[in-house]
């Protein structure tokens, strides 16, 4: 379906922004190839900073098991070799690129993916209408089971990427797709929402 692997990433983090002191605190990419999640990277980390309470509540993630997980000078570099250079992907995409930035920067180290893809512009643009576009909400809508707790990493990956491989599926049956290439899923997230069906048209026309 997709010409080249995709990673869904997803951070659990201690707060909202990298720039007001917030770290990650787990993580999870999953590598979608051949139409299926392939392989996949998930670690809690260790920043060396206090969780908050609030944190704790809402992900189920406690100062001991941070604690006790691998040090973030350790998994970072592990996950940016697990990307490489395919595409990347998240549900609200700018969120966990800005950490993934902040994290390398910190480093010394720079990401290396070729593109970052948002999952919540493209269900907004290619699914209009839904009640809702949280990993919740689309779960329920699309008919994609969460098959873990939300607000941890690896059920919320595997959320977004069974949400990527349903997208491949929309645009197969609607525009008459067979092969798409990530590039295009970037064209569309750039779009307004009222350009995308004609430009889709206009994109697979051949094939439908």
């Amino acid at each position: 379906m997709y010409q080249r692997p995709i990673v869904m990433l997803d951070f659990e983090t201690t707060g909202l922004s990298p720039g007001q002191g917030a770290r990650i605190t787990e993580v999870a990419a999953l590598r979608i190839a051949g139409g299926r999640i392939v392989e996949r990277f998930v670690s809690l980390v260790n920043c060396h900073v206090r969780v908050p309470a609030f944190i704790t509540g809402l992900t189920g993630i406690t100062q001991q098991m941070v604690d006790d997980a691998p040090c973030v000078s350790r998994v970072v570099p592990e996950l940016l070799r697990f990307i490489g250079r395919d595409s990347l992907a998240a549900h609200n995409a700018s969120f966990d690129e800005k950490f993934l930035l902040a994290e390398a920067r910190a480093l010394g180290l720079a990401p290396e993916h070729e593109r970052m893809l948002c999952s919540l512009k493209l269900s907004r643009r290619l699914y209009p209408g839904l009640p809702g576009y949280k990993l919740s909400a689309l779960s329920s809508a699309l008919g994609i089971r969460f098959s873990g707790a939300a607000h941890r990493a690896e059920a919320d990956a595997e959320v977004s990427a069974n949400l990527l491989l349903h997208i491949g599926g929309h645009l197969a049956r609607t525009y008459g797709a067979t092969s798409i290439d990530p590039q295009l899923l970037s064209r569309v997230n750039a779009l307004a929402a009222a350009k995308v069906p004609d430009f889709l048209r206009k994109e697979f026309g051949a094939q439908g």
